[in-house]
């Protein structure tokens, strides 16, 4: 929301909430600002009744039913949740839903979403006879403020064999895949029929503070996920997270690397290329429980999708059919904000 109400393009009409706690709330108050005129409401209906442009649909999952009746109640819709590079024929389905109701649908985000494919696109566009892409997170999850995702979905502080029946593996591999489809299409792999996933555990060997308390040796503090497109049973893209409950007392003694938590995206080809992205992730536990940078930058990506979407032909749209997507000057340095012209 604050990133809306940042956009000089944007307009904040409305305000979907899921906690009891929340609805009928004033979002200004919510936020920590002053009252803006909105009211934050749980009610579907109220909001597909607004005369908005778009929505940014981001709960913890997706039900494609909701985003179904938002796309058919004539709104764009731009969400971290999927839809970044869909099964051909999921995507004629949706793209007949779209042009029905003359509106957009994109996927966007961070990993997936930005880091996964649209960056090692870009970055690809620097060397020939490639070979290899991979795009990988090394983030500390202790920063992430949401224990029961952390607990109940994630399943660390659960032995291996409890863990290894995580949804995280499916869930999360629903946008990679998707992901390493879009950049082995538009590089001209010619993928083998299955992708690979592979999920590793490491254990804490002392009591581990966490979000969801201390993690007690022998219980899962850090995993791997890696999604692995082939081809001759050769990984040729790769789409992997790290998520480590920070790096002491582990087993095995698995480290974010000498740059700390970051982002990579590596180009194996004429010539290779490794690029950093850094500053993404918190400088400490309690900044990140404040205010997470990876979840700003999720939401920053969404928001400042939004006017392309809207200018956008109907259907559904990927990176490949988008222009440029760019953020906005802060407000005090606005063009004709007062003081300049």
């Amino acid at each position: 929301m604050e990133g809306v109400l940042a956009h000089p393009d944007l307009e904040l009409a409305g305000c979907w909430v899921h906690s009891e706690a929340k609805d009928g709330q004033e979002v200004g108050e919510l936020i920590g600002r002053d009252p803006i005129g909105v009211t934050a409401t749980r009610d579907v209906d109220a909001l597909l009744a607004l005369d908005a442009d778009c929505v940014v649909y981001s709960p913890i999952f997706a039900d494609e039913s909701v985003v179904m009746r938002i796309l058919e109640s004539g709104m764009n819709v731009v969400t971290p949740l999927g839809w970044f590079y869909p099964p051909t024929d999921e995507r004629a389905r949706l793209d007949a839903v779209c042009r029905a109701a003359g509106v957009t649908l994109h996927g966007t985000g961070i990993h997936p979403g930005g880091i996964t494919e649209r960056f090692p696109l870009m970055v690809s566009a620097l060397s020939g006879s490639v070979t290899h892409v991979r795009a990988e997170e090394f983030s500390d999850i202790r920063t992430y403020g949401a224990p029961d995702v952390i607990r109940d979905w994630m399943l660390f502080g659960k032995t291996p064999d409890e863990s290894r029946k995580s949804i995280m593996a499916e869930a999360l591999g629903a946008g990679f895949r998707q992901s390493v489809h879009m950049v082995a299409a538009e590089l001209g792999f010619d993928l083998d029929p299955a992708l690979r996933t592979t999920h590793e555990m490491a254990v804490a060997t002392a009591p581990i503070e966490s979000p969801i308390g201390p993690i007690q040796p022998g219980l899962v503090a850090a995993q791997r996920f890696r999604w692995e497109g082939l081809v001759d049973g050769a990984p040729v893209i790769t789409a992997a997270v790290n998520w480590l409950m920070g790096e002491e007392h582990l087993d095995p003694p698995w480290r974010f690397g000498p740059d700390g938590e970051h982002f990579e995206v590596e180009i194996t080809g004429d010539p290779c290329c490794l690029v950093t992205f850094r500053k993404l992730h918190p400088e400490s536990i309690a900044d990140g429980l404040e205010r997470n940078r990876g979840i700003v930058a999720t939401a920053m990506h969404c928001v400042n999708a939004v006017p392309y979407v809207c200018e956008a032909e109907p259907g559904l749209r990927t990176y490949l059919e988008m222009p440029l997507v760019a953020g906005r000057a802060a407000p005090s340095r606005w063009l004709g904000s007062a003081g300049r012209s």
